[in-house]
C-alpha cells in the first residue's frame, strides 16, 4: 500500500488531508487518515480522483474559497449572498453602463407620453406609482426579493433531496469511511450549504442574464415588484433597438406603453399579483425530487466539490416529478401569464396605432421574443420547472380583442374584477364561442335582475295594456285566472 507522499517524508500533509484538516481538525484528521490506510485506501489516489490540487498553495487557495462559499450562506435553502454577487457580475458581464441624465429624462418622458396614450385605450386608471431609468444592476437588486420567493421552497427540497441520497449512500460504504463521516459531524450541514451555494449561483446567473435582456420589470409577465412601479433598462432597450427598421424613439415608446399597461393592470387588480405567485407557491408546496436520477447522478459527484455539484444542476440532473396536482398549477400559471400578456398587447396595439407608424412589425417582433425565451428562462425552467413564457399568447389576445369589440373597453376590462370571471384554459381555445357564452349569459342575468325588481316593486305580472288600478294595490280589472295565473296575464300564455 502506498503511502501519502507528504506525510511519508515528514513534509506538507497531503490533499485530503489538508481537506479533513480544515473540517475536522488536526486530531480528528490525523485518526481519520489512519482510517483510511488501515482499510486499504490510497489517500493521495483519492486526492488526485477528486481533483485537489497537489500544490500546497491552491490547496490553500480553495479551501479558503470553500470556506468563504459555505460562511456566507446565512442559513437558508439558497446562499442569497452568492446569488446577489453572481447576478451583479453577471449583469455587469460587456458591461453595465449607468443611466446618464439624458436616458433617464427620456425613460420618463417616454412613460409619461405612454400614460396619455393608454388613456384610450383602456377603462383602468395610471398606477399612480414611480417612473424610473434603471441600469442592469438595478434590474438585479428591484427584482430579487420576489426572485427569492419563487425560488427558495423548491432549493429547500432539492437540498433535502440531495443530503438525503448522499446520506443513504454512505450506508454501501466501508465501515471507516463511514465513521469518517460521523466524525466530520456537520457533514449534513456542510452539504445543504453546497446545495445552497450551488442553487444560489444558477439562479444568480439567471437573473443576473435576465437583467442583460428584460427591458423593465414587467417583461417576463410576473410581477417581479410589489409596489406600482414603471421602469425601462435604456441598455437594453438599446441593444434591441440595433438592427430594426423603426426609429430608437418610436421602438422606447412601444415598450414604454407596454411597461405602463403592467402597471396599471398589477395595480388597479389587487389579486393578480397575489394570485399568480400563489400558484407558483402551490406547486412548491408538492414538488417532489426523482430521486433516482439523483442518486444516478451523484454516484460520480465528489460531495466537497461545488463545481461537480453545479454541472449536475445545470445539466438538469435533479429532475422534478409533477403530481397531478402541479400539473394543474402549471396550467393555471400558463392560462394566467397569456391573460395578463394577451391583455397588454392588446391596449399597447390600440395605445400605439395612432402615433407608431412600425407598431404591427413591433408587435410580431416582441411576439417571437417571448415564444422562442432565452437561456435564462430555460434554467428558470430546469431549476423551478416553470416556464416564464405564455403559450397562448394569440389565443389570448384574440380573446381580449374580441370581447372588446363586442362589448367594448369597459365591459372587456370588467372581467378583472374577480378572478372568477377570467377565462378558463377551455374558452381559450375559442374565443368566439367565449364571447358568445358571455353575452348570453349576461342576457340572461339581465332578465333575472328585472324580474326580481319587478317581483320587489310589485310590478311583476302586471299587464302594461293601460289597466288602471282601483286601490293602489292589485290590478283593478276584477279579472280572474281559470288557470290558477297571476291576474292580468293572458290565459295560456
Amino acid at each position: 500500500m502506498s503511502q501519502d507522499p507528504a506525510r511519508q517524508g515528514g513534509g506538507e500533509p497531503g490533499g485530503w488531508e489538508e481537506l479533513l484538516r480544515s473540517m475536522m481538525g488536526p486530531e480528528a484528521a490525523e485518526e481519520a487518515m489512519r482510517a483510511m490506510r488501515a482499510s486499504g485506501m490510497d489517500p493521495e489516489a483519492m486526492s488526485q480522483a477528486a481533483g485537489l490540487p497537489t500544490d500546497r498553495n491552491q490547496l490553500m487557495m480553495m479551501l479558503g474559497q470553500m470556506q468563504q462559499l459555505l460562511a456566507s450562506g446565512g442559513g437558508g435553502p439558497v446562499n442569497w449572498n452568492l446569488a446577489e454577487s453572481l447576478a451583479r457580475q453577471t449583469a455587469f458581464a460587456g458591461g453595465d453602463p449607468s443611466v446618464t441624465a439624458a436616458q433617464a429624462e427620456q425613460v420618463r418622458s417616454a412613460l409619461a407620453v405612454a400614460d396619455l396614450w393608454l388613456d384610450t385605450a383602456t377603462e383602468l386608471g395610471p398606477a399612480g406609482g414611480r417612473q424610473e431609468a434603471w441600469s442592469r444592476a438595478d434590474w438585479v437588486e428591484r427584482t430579487l426579493p420576489t426572485w427569492k420567493r419563487l425560488s427558495e421552497p423548491v432549493a429547500a427540497s432539492v437540498a433535502q433531496a440531495l443530503v438525503d441520497t448522499i446520506t443513504a449512500q454512505s450506508e454501501h460504504l466501508p465501515p471507516e469511511v463511514r465513521a469518517l463521516a460521523e466524525q466530520m459531524g456537520a457533514a449534513q450541514g456542510m452539504l445543504r450549504q453546497l446545495g445552497g451555494a450551488v442553487f444560489g449561483m444558477q439562479v444568480g446567473q439567471a437573473v443576473g442574464t435576465l437583467a442583460r435582456e428584460a427591458f423593465g420589470p414587467a417583461d417576463t409577465g410576473l410581477p417581479l415588484v410589489e409596489t406600482p412601479t414603471s421602469a425601462l433598462v435604456p441598455a437594453n432597450v438599446a441593444e434591441f433597438g440595433e438592427g430594426l427598421d423603426a426609429p430608437t424613439e418610436e421602438v422606447r415608446l412601444f415598450l414604454a406603453v407596454r411597461e405602463v399597461a403592467h402597471a396599471r393592470l398589477f395595480a388597479h387588480v389587487p389579486w393578480l399579483r397575489s394570485h399568480l405567485l400563489g400558484i407558483v407557491e402551490s406547486y412548491a408546496r408538492e414538488i417532489t425530487i426523482d430521486t433516482d436520477a439523483m442518486e444516478e447522478a451523484v454516484r460520480g459527484i465528489d460531495p466537497t466539490n461545488p463545481e461537480q455539484l453545479r454541472e449536475a444542476f445545470s445539466g438538469g440532473v435533479f429532475a422534478l416529478e409533477r403530481s397531478p396536482a402541479q400539473e394543474a398549477a402549471l396550467v393555471r400559471l400558463e392560462t394566467s401569464l397569456a391573460l395578463v400578456e394577451g391583455w397588454v398587447e392588446e391596449v399597447t396595439a390600440q395605445a400605439v396605432a395612432p402615433h407608431l407608424p412600425h407598431a404591427v412589425p413591433l408587435r410580431e417582433m416582441l411576439r417571437r421574443r417571448r415564444a422562442t425565451g432565452g437561456p435564462a428562462e430555460q434554467t428558470f425552467a430546469t431549476l423551478v420547472g416553470l416556464e416564464l413564457r405564455p403559450r397562448r399568447l394569440r389565443e389570448a389576445s384574440a380573446l381580449w380583442a374580441s370581447l372588446g369589440a363586442a362589448r367594448g373597453i369597459e365591459e372587456r376590462d370588467r372581467l378583472w374584477s374577480h378572478p372568477d370571471l377570467m377565462p378558463t384554459p377551455e374558452e381559450l381555445d375559442h374565443p368566439a364561442g367565449f364571447v358568445a357564452g358571455r353575452q348570453a349569459a349576461r342576457a340572461a342575468d339581465v332578465d333575472v335582475d328585472a324580474a326580481l325588481a319587478a317581483l320587489l316593486d310589485g310590478s311583476l305580472g302586471t299587464s302594461d295594456a293601460g289597466e288602471t288600478r282601483d286601490d293602489g294595490g292589485t290590478p283593478g280589472t276584477g279579472e280572474t285566472r281559470d288557470d290558477g295565473g297571476a291576474p292580468g296575464d293572458t290565459p295560456g300564455r
